[in-house]
């Protein structure tokens, strides 16, 4: 870390700062120049940032030399971080070559429709299913979900077909439960600034898979995953949704250049999700196709048989043979850039 102070510091407050740093246990190398002083600090950074260092007289300002999201940096972990989701012959790889390709259908409405579903995902290529049991929506009137017996549902139907499952955690008190049920937990948009929610999940040690909030800078969301991993949960999973944009076109606008970004700083996989992204069938291929192009790690798309009868989000989910067409297309991007499905 360093600690730049201000043009017109003063002996007395520099050799101020030096003892208060010393002070807290950490060494410093002083450097004077024409027009400013900075002040190299080693050691353990989190003991100076807890002081607020920016409040001693004669600092201007102070510069991380490591990123604060240091768990989930580039620099903390070089190689690529390669997350399984489920277990026994029911495993999914995700990164480092290996796609997670997660499909299914928004809300999770009855087990006859689940299992119809998963097995055409299934037949097409995916290797996780989503649905959701608790559905946070912005009106209070809307499908709430299933709860515990949607829950029981997804696992049983996930079991029936060999595929791992994720849902969404949106309240903290629900997340034990979830654990029992699933292979990997979301967090959603609305939720990825809500640290007791990340906080709990990340103590089950359950894979996570995080989706980038609506107003959400990259890293913004990568100091989310942070809090998820200093909390005892390594596998964390990156998704990049869409964020709002002037254009009212989409639903929300697709950021394809955030996936090369993650790749850059953090060693997390990251996937795309077209389906919320855009919130048209018609355009999802193509952000699919694009995401994967990218670079990510996986594609994540709400697939329902019969959009007209859904509870949650059928506008944007895809038939069941438009998905199957999609994944024959994304197998043969996923060949050309050397990764498997």
């Amino acid at each position: 870390m360093l600690i730049i102070l201000k043009e017109s510091a003063t002996d007395a407050q520099i050799d101020h700062v030096v003892e208060r740093v010393e002070g807290l246990g950490l060494a410093t190398h002083l450097s004077r120049g024409t027009y400013r002083t900075v002040i190299g600090v080693i050691g353990d950074e989190d003991k100076l940032q807890a002081i607020g260092p920016e409040a001693i007289p004669g600092v201007a300002k102070v510069v991380p030399v490591m990123p604060a999201y240091k768990l989930a940096s580039r620099e903390a972990h070089p190689q690529p971080t390669i997350v399984e989701v489920g277990s026994g012959k029911a495993v999914t790889k995700v990164g480092g070559g290996h796609l997670g390709m997660i499909a299914g259908p928004c809300a999770i409405e009855s087990a006859e429709r689940l299992d119809e579903i998963a097995g055409e995902i299934k037949k097409a290529g995916a290797n996780i299913l989503r649905g959701g049991a608790y559905k946070p929506r912005t009106s209070p009137y809307a499908f709430q979900g299933l709860g515990e017996e949607g829950l029981k549902i997804l696992r049983e139907i996930g079991d029936k077909h060999g595929l791992p499952v994720v849902t969404e955690a949106i309240d903290p008190r629900h997340v034990e439960l979830i654990a029992e049920y699933t292979d990997m937990i979301q967090l959603g948009a609305r939720n990825m600034q809500n640290f007791v929610l990340l906080t709990e999940v990340g103590k089950t040690h359950k894979p996570v898979l995080m989706k980038r909030g609506m107003a959400a800078t990259v890293k913004d969301l990568l100091m989310s995953a942070e809090y998820v991993i200093a909390n005892g949960t390594t596998d964390v999973v990156l998704c990049e949704r869409g964020v709002k944009g002037f254009d009212n076109a989409c639903r929300n606008m697709l950021d394809v250049a955030a996936v090369p970004q993650v790749h850059q700083m953090s060693h997390l996989p990251i996937i795309v999700d077209p389906s919320h992204a855009t919130g048209r069938p018609e355009l999802i291929p193509a952000c699919a196709l694009a995401g994967l192009a990218a670079g990510a790690d996986g594609i994540h798309i709400e697939v329902h048989n019969c959009p007209e009868e859904a509870m949650s989000d059928g506008p944007q989910a895809l038939l069941p043979n438009q998905y199957a067409e999609l994944m024959e297309q994304l197998k043969k991007v996923a060949l050309a850039i050397g990764k498997t499905i």
